[in-house]
């Protein structure tokens, strides 16, 4: 007969979660044990490691990843990594070991109290099996739960003594099963968004990271080029949905309600695609639209769009609904838009460089169609400005702000790619979060190269302390990191620079190598 181990271990194959992220415990062996041979498992020090790789796994792959976590104090070493994973729509299949059964009640060792409210509200998703017979079925619901629109995180608390009992044969069909999604909106809807687009003066598009997750990118630009709209991205971005330098980007929005009131002002109609409405952080209140605008809102996301404070809704599939709409939309023949001017270069301050250079570097040595990870706030305008993009995956960001996420999404993003050369633009008060994913990266040899900006300063907090009259706050300093050190501490090569001749040389010998590199970066400081 199968066991709960062998019957899982099947499903996974079957489902193609054979890569396991985690960091084990006691409660974790009994799963462990016996690992199959043709499963990889990549171990992270920190749980807040292990979610942050596995997110930039299964963004960078489209594929739900596994997540192998300790009970309830891994779990909540995970949940900061987790919020950015809730945000991004990423299919992360998290199990958590949990104490044997007759243990539980009594709050023994290692005991999850009340397992499944302890990732809430932060996953679809969220069960511990009420018997061992149930563990397959629970984990088969998981991974499709995690997988369908929209995508996100679930949760399965497993109690350790489970694995060794035997289940039905009939268990085998789990390993069978396929879901799938096929949710097109009607032919009276699309004719409707139709219609409005065609009859529309002025009107304007809004791009978020979900047109990139359902490779959607080309359609996003054929859709601007029909109907000759300047085409943003939503604020917040998290990933790069249309290209940076065709001729209707127009750079990516405030996170602020009157800074994205005004720079949609003159335009009649609003689309919203793939993206919250809207994703704000800056309190900066004011009127939700623009004078005489309305808008229109495509997501994956009923929840997204139910929220919304504006705005006509329609849920569906991105890439299906774009394909299906653009056969009905007519060619405008209003002007087109034109490109934006290429920012000039910037002076560097003696034993500095400005971000903008750095950036400059990037896109003058990375190949086309590098990934860029990036976790440095305070520079998120200057590299929408100066680093071309026009493949789809490549950019990723934390989704919900949560530092973290950079160093080991990095390493995830280029297990997923290991075609794509991976380019981790990290600030120096964001690596210490999850430094210890420098040591992932050096024992599995994936190399990326991690370029740290060390500007001794939390950067967006000085912006906001300004903004805020909080300029007094204490905290917001960061002196006296030595990356180059921590980075051979785990085993990673590392070299710093603060010439700009001398980061060319170095980038150019990080993108030449097979293992990962550091290139620590001395920078100015620079508003977001």
């Amino acid at each position: 007969m199968p066991t709960v181990h062998s019957a899982t271990y099947e499903l996974l194959r079957r489902q193609g979660l054979t890569t396991v992220f985690g960091n084990p415990g006691s409660n974790e062996l009994p799963f462990l044990k016996n690992f199959p041979t043709d499963f990889r498992y990549v171990l992270g020090l920190h749980e807040g490691v292990v979610v942050g790789m596995a997110d930039g796994f299964a963004l960078a792959s489209g594929r739900p990843a596994l997540v192998n976590l300790h009970a309830a104090a891994g779990s909540g070493n995970a949940m900061g990594a987790l919020t950015n994973a809730w945000y991004s729509h990423s299919p992360l299949v998290l199990t958590a070991g949990q104490q044997a059964r007759s243990m539980i009640g009594v709050e023994s060792m290692l005991a999850n109290v009340d397992a499944p409210q302890l990732p809430r509200p932060l996953v679809k998703w969220s069960y511990e099996p009420s018997c061992p017979e149930d563990v397959p079925r629970a984990l088969s619901q998981a991974i499709h739960t995690a997988n369908l629109p929209a995508r996100g995180p679930v949760y399965v608390s497993i109690p350790h003594d489970d694995w060794g009992h035997e289940v039905s044969a009939e268990t085998a069909l789990l390993s069978e099963r396929e879901v799938s999604s096929a949710a097109l909106p009607s032919e009276a809807q699309l004719e409707t968004l139709a219609e409005r687009l065609n009859a529309a003066r002025n009107p304007v598009l809004v791009l978020g990271p979900d047109v990139d997750a359902y490779s959607a990118n080309a359609l996003a630009v054929t859709l601007a080029e029909r109907i000759n709209a300047p085409a943003w991205v939503a604020p917040s971005a998290s990933r790069c949905p249309f290209p940076t330098r065709h001729a209707s980007f127009r750079g990516v929005l405030p996170a602020a309600i009157q800074g994205i009131s005004d720079r949609l002002a003159g335009h009649d109609l609003i689309v919203v695609i793939g993206a919250p409405v809207f994703r704000y952080h800056q309190y900066a209140p004011g009127r939700y639209l623009p004078e005489g605008a309305k808008l229109i809102h495509l997501t994956c996301d009923m929840q997204e769009a139910a929220r919304a404070p504006m705005g006509d809704a329609l849920i569906g599939d991105i890439h299906a609904t774009l394909e299906a709409l653009m056969p009905r939309l007519q060619q405008s023949d209003r002007a087109r838009p034109e490109a934006l001017p290429r920012p000039e270069p910037q002076v560097d301050p003696e034993g500095l460089l400005t971000p903008e250079t750095v950036f400059d570097v990037m896109n003058a040595l990375a190949p086309e169609d590098a990934i860029y990870v990036k976790e440095s706030t305070s520079t998120v305008t200057a590299f929408w400005e100066r680093v071309e993009m026009r493949h789809p995956g490549s950019y990723f960001f934390p989704a919900a702000g949560g530092l973290g996420f950079g160093l080991p999404a990095a390493v995830g993003v280029q297990l997923a790619r290991p075609e794509r050369r991976v380019i981790g633009v990290i600030g120096d008060g964001s690596a210490n979060y999850a430094i210890t994913a420098l040591w992932s990266a050096a024992q599995y040899r994936i190399p990326v190269v991690f370029v740290i900006l060390k500007n001794g300063t939390y950067g967006a907090l000085r912006w906001f302390s300004r903004l805020l009259d909080a300029e007094d706050s204490p905290g917001l300093d960061v002196p006296g990191l030595d990356f180059c050190a921590l980075a051979k501490g785990y085993g990673v090569e590392a070299v710093a620079v603060s010439a700009r001749h001398d980061f060319e040389t170095a980038l150019q010998t990080a993108l030449d190598d097979d293992k990962p590199r550091v290139i620590e970066v001395s920078t100015t400081t620079i508003e977001p």
